[in-house]
């Protein structure tokens, strides 16, 4: 199948236009398999060198069970997980050459099953070392800070680290602790924050963005030939750091919890204070202070020996004749000069537009798949900046993700301050707006092009995870029904988070206690049967246009019932038939189709039904029900 985009669409080579559903592969992926494959394993956890990435998503033997599995689930769009790590973890400029033939053998495989790919190249908070992933540990390194001291200062919770119990969604909280944030500043502004700081001579933003970008152009020289890769991501979740803190003695976003110092506290930390922290807790309500702690009582800092503190270096902050530190310039990354700064426009979207040109000089014709900071996307792009692009934006349930439970009667609003939203229908509203108001920015602020959720899901570990006990998944069901029908309701294209094939019941996705898996061994008690293994799959598994020859009008799916009604306008210069995909889960005994006009054909064996309208009205309608 060829992708193009067409305005705000995807369309065929006929000029169809194409609903994209697929899911993110895998999330395990942001992990070694040699020597410590999962986020929580300590062994050799600080090897950081000497580490493969082979067999992330699986072993090559498994591709055809999972490209299989996904196939008969009708998800035929791939976002690809590569992180920067897995490419050049050996030290700066020193390529993983078997790691990238491991990728092109399972890309060749994805191929053959007729799945389209997109290159993802992942992070979280930076890198397993500050608690996410990413950045091979050498990038610290260069900068001058010491991985093996950020649990002693501070500077980042890492499940390696701190054991467990691991607190619940803790690692986000990591963007703001020192290691995250003075990375992420460095990589999109060290040049403007940071001027001194040179890494063999070279300005530390220049030298770190330039060997991102060359190890993802060595994942382009290894792949563009290969026609099922059609575009690549440009940088997962990209973080601000300190980019735009108006006052570093105070504490902003959502995402606080457990031990919070202020940016100014991480600095002085890192630098081997010892102070007392607050404890903060998140809740539907707000974030509340639940209590103190005192951190690095012995003095221990984050950088290495002969480094010293990059921001107290630029004057951020000293310490005085007395020896006390004082702070300095506060709002220090607030302002460019006399000008107030934007993360996104300022920095990533330069950035962003960086990275398009440097990639399509090498893959020609790929497509960019962008979005700017996650809570504040104001990124704009316009008619000159590279093309094509797609506005691939990430939207999550807030409320099943950070609690781990789901209320039919309560939701949060992603926009703004996370407003609470109370009783299903107006969730729905709510949920439906989240969405278009995503397209709509995709149509007036990006130039008027596709939107693509590059990441939703939930937690399938929900109440403590009763249903991997009872097997009673009526609740993810339910909690996965409520973000599709937000697509459907907008008519957008995703891929949904994730399909991880080692995810078990107690470790879940292998990384920081994430378990939104859409898939887990643990659930397969029956390898031969392909739903075997599958979570909350009678919401997932929706019958759904693949391919429309025309504009697509209405798109509802009822799960209990298991009805489907979508409406088109037909376009009179398209010779197609419309697609659908047909899933055998819902329609065991088959399925009783009405049309408005026109016929149809059902493919069973496919699981496809061809419909053929006719040209005596201008719309159309489908309505597939159980037989």
């Amino acid at each position: 199948m060829v992708i193009r985009i067409k305005g705000q669409s995807f369309i065929d080579e006929y000029g169809r236009t194409l609903l994209l559903r697929g899911v993110n592969l895998a999330g395990s992926s942001k992990l070694p398999t040699r020597p410590n494959g999962a986020s929580y394993n300590l062994d050799g956890f600080f090897d950081h060198r000497d580490v493969s990435f082979i067999g992330r998503p699986f072993p090559l033997e498994e591709a055809d069970e999972h490209f299989a599995r996904l196939r008969a689930w009708g998800l035929t769009f791939l976002r690809f997980l590569v992180t920067w790590e897995a490419v050049e973890h050996a030290g700066p400029g020193i390529y993983d050459e078997e790691y990238l033939d491991y990728l092109r053998a399972v890309l060749i495989k994805a191929r053959q099953h007729g799945l389209q790919v997109i290159i993802d190249p992942h992070q979280d908070v930076w890198s397993r070392f500050t608690g996410g992933d990413g950045a091979p540990g050498w990038t610290l390194e260069a900068v001058g800070l010491d991985p093996r001291k950020f649990a002693e200062t501070g500077a980042a919770i890492v499940h390696a680290t701190h054991g467990d119990p691991f607190p619940r969604m803790i690692w986000a909280t990591n963007s703001t602790k020192l290691a995250a944030a003075t990375m992420f500043t460095l990589f999109f502004a060290g040049s403007d924050f940071a001027p001194q700081t040179m890494i063999d001579g070279e300005p530390v933003q220049e030298y770190l963005q330039r060997h991102y970008l060359s190890a993802v152009v060595k994942v382009a020289e290894r792949i563009k030939d290969l026609d099922c890769v059609v575009g690549y991501d440009t940088f997962n979740e990209p973080l601000p750091g300190f980019i735009g803190w108006k006052d570093l003695r105070e504490r902003t976003g959502l995402l606080q919890a457990g031990l919070s110092p202020t940016p100014y506290q991480s600095m002085l930390l890192g630098a081997g204070y010892a102070l007392d922290i607050d404890v903060l807790e998140r809740r539907l309500t707000g974030i509340k202070k639940v209590g103190s702690q005192r951190v690095n009582p012995g003095g221990v800092r984050a950088w290495m020996e002969g480094r010293e503190c990059v921001w107290r270096q630029h004057g951020v902050w000293d310490v005085d004749a007395s020896g006390c530190p004082n702070l300095l310039r506060p709002d220090y990354f607030s302002k460019k000069g006399a000008s107030e700064v934007n993360f996104v426009n300022d920095y990533f979207g330069p950035f962003a537009k960086k990275f398009a040109q440097t990639i399509q000089a090498e893959h020609p014709g790929a497509i960019i798949y962008v979005s700017g900071e996650t809570t504040n996307d104001t990124l704009e792009w316009g008619a000159d900046d590279p093309q094509p692009i797609v506005y691939a934006p990430h939207w999550y349930d807030a409320y099943v993700l950070y609690f781990k439970s789901f209320n039919s009667w309560a939701a949060v609003d992603s926009r703004g301050a996370g407003r609470v939203v109370i009783g299903p229908r107006r969730i729905r509203r709510s949920f439906a707006a989240q969405i278009a108001h995503l397209k709509t920015h995709a149509g007036e602020k990006m130039g008027g092009v596709p939107t693509l959720i590059g990441e939703f899901g939930i937690a399938f570990d929900l109440q403590g995870g009763r249903a991997f006990k009872n097997g009673d998944f009526s609740q993810q069901i339910r909690a996965l029904d409520r973000s599709l029908r937000a697509m459907e309701d907008n008519l957008v294209s995703w891929t949904i988070w994730n399909y991880t094939p080692d995810n078990s019941n107690e470790r879940g996705d292998l990384w920081n206690d994430e378990n939104l898996s859409i898939f887990s061994r643990d659930q397969q008690l029956h390898p031969d049967d392909p739903y075997s293994g599958g979570r909350a799959l009678a919401a997932l598994l929706r019958p759904y246009p693949q391919k429309t020859a025309g504009e697509p009008l209405q798109l509802t799916f009822d799960y209990r019932r298991r009805v489907m009604i979508y409406r088109f306008r037909h376009d009179p210069t398209i010779g197609q038939p419309t697609e659908f995909y047909l899933p055998q889960y819902q329609y065991p005994q088959g399925c009783r189709v009405s049309v408005s006009d026109g016929e149809y054909d059902i493919l069973a064996d496919e699981q496809k039904l061809i419909y053929r309208h006719s040209s005596s009205q201008p719309e159309h309608t489908i309505r597939i029900q159980p037989a």
